[in-house]
């Protein structure tokens, strides 16, 4: 499998409109993306790795948002309506984060690049919200952060950030659909699409 390290196990199935595909890499560490059937658009794509004592970790999700816990008293667990909801969106072209609940003017806010901690650094004036954000993607395949790259609006209270994807990103996608779309099926779908793992 060229796409991702020698060894690498891939299966796939399509349920709820969704494709989702399964990767087992060499390190026991996992992946699970979702795809759109119609649109083939990455819904989901959720990691877990190995803890130092060979645990499973929980699923961390890079693209998405993880399900709302249900407590013993079976009531949704979610965060605060009115905080800042951070999620990131995969567009064809661009890596694209969302924060919504951001209610203050454009001129409040500043994103940036920090190269050397190859970060998006988003802060605002009144120093009422601060973050960092890593893009795994770039991280992966080792390419230096352009600012050039860069670009962000704000519109009904939420901050959209964008970061246009080079072409050895999108060169990377392509192959990956190319193997995705080729890979076995599962007979017997696994709940959720997730081996072994810890559910969020």
């Amino acid at each position: 499998m060229a796409a991702y390290p020698e060894g690498t196990k891939m299966t796939t199935m399509s349920s709820g409109g969704r494709r989702k595909v399964h990767y087992t890499f060499p390190d026991e560490s996992e992946m699970v993306e979702e795809y759109d059937l119609q649109t083939d658009e990455m819904v989901v794509r959720k990691r877990c790795t190995k803890t130092v004592l060979g645990a499973k970790s929980d699923w961390v999700y890079e693209v998405g948002e993880a399900p709302a816990r249900v407590t013993i008293e079976n009531d949704m667990m979610r965060p605060n309506a009115t905080n800042p909801i951070l999620t990131r969106k995969d567009r064809v072209n661009a890596f694209e984060w969302r924060i919504r609940n951001l209610p203050y003017p454009k001129p409040t806010y500043s994103v940036t690049l920090d190269a050397e901690a190859r970060q998006l650094v988003v802060r605002t004036t009144n120093k009422k919200y601060f973050k960092r954000i890593d893009i795994e993607d770039m991280d992966r395949m080792r390419l230096p952060l352009e600012e050039s790259a860069l670009q962000w609006s704000h519109e009904n209270n939420t901050l959209i950030i964008q970061y246009l994807k080079p072409k050895q990103v999108l060169q990377f996608e392509q192959q990956n659909k190319a193997e995705r779309l080729a890979a076995p099926a599962e007979s017997q779908p696994k709940p959720d699409g997730d081996v072994d793992c810890k559910q969020q």
